[in-house]
């Protein structure tokens, strides 16, 4: 396999950890968030670097209203106040922004900053950079789901033509290929309901590292990691064909 091969086209990162690392060092939980950001701008860059195509941040989980209401208006504003400034630095990069998740149900402050980023930086194409905020992967799916039902009610598919590659194309993801490789940081070893039907052959990488402390090092050592897998997607190796 050569050195091209061996870099995943498509990196997805599970930023797990912020809050932890907060109270570690004494501070409330959105110092966290913040200090997260910091991690957010070296991964784009690292990934920029070692010609990582797209990169996929699960940024907010529509299970993350559960949390204080404080943290939530807090999140919320650095969003806002970060998509916006980091914009024009991001498509100067090259970097095209792409949001996915239950948009409609954000405040129209939000989905003003998402459409300008998209807008501002549609035309990049060195990195795509996919934010995942206020997604879930059951809430995909399920929407994936009602979507290929009503158009079979409507006559405009027929349910015995439905394959797996249709499903793919109704999915909020239809527009990018699965991720080669899922990060989460912060020593948990699950995917949260992030990307389930995309990961069905992605190769994972754990590692106790709170998101605040995951720089471009870090991400070197995943990419090395992914480097030393052997893909099979279910098939066996010719050694094993032979053996």
């Amino acid at each position: 396999m050569d050195a091209e091969k061996k870099t995943p086209n498509h990196v997805a990162i599970i930023m797990d950890g912020n809050g932890r690392w907060a109270k570690a060092q004494g501070q409330e939980r959105l110092m966290g968030h913040v200090q997260g950001v910091e991690s957010v701008r070296k991964v784009i860059k690292a990934a920029i670097k070692h010609g990582v195509r797209y990169l996929t941040l699960y940024t907010f989980s529509t299970e993350n209203w559960g949390r204080p209401q404080e943290e939530i208006d807090g999140l919320m504003e650095l969003f806002v106040h970060h998509t916006v400034r980091e914009t024009p630095e991001l498509s100067r990069q090259g970097v095209r922004m792409r949001f996915i998740g239950d948009l409609e149900a954000m405040s129209e402050e939000i989905r003003r900053s998402v459409d300008y980023a998209e807008r501002e930086t549609g035309e990049n194409r060195t990195l795509t950079l996919i934010i995942a905020i206020n997604y879930s992967s059951r809430w995909e799916i399920t929407r994936a789901a009602r979507r290929i039902a009503s158009e079979a009610v409507q006559s405009e598919i027929d349910p015995g033509q439905i394959t797996a590659e249709t499903v793919s194309a109704h999915l909020t993801t239809a527009d990018f290929p699965d991720p080669d490789l899922i990060i989460r940081t912060s020593g948990e070893y699950r995917l949260s309901n992030f990307l389930l039907w995309q990961a069905a052959y992605s190769e994972f990488y754990f590692t106790p590292v709170l998101w605040p402390d995951f720089d471009e090092a870090q991400f070197a050592r995943a990419l090395e990691a992914f480097a030393a897998r052997d893909r099979r997607y279910g098939g066996v190796t010719k050694e094993e064909e032979q053996a």
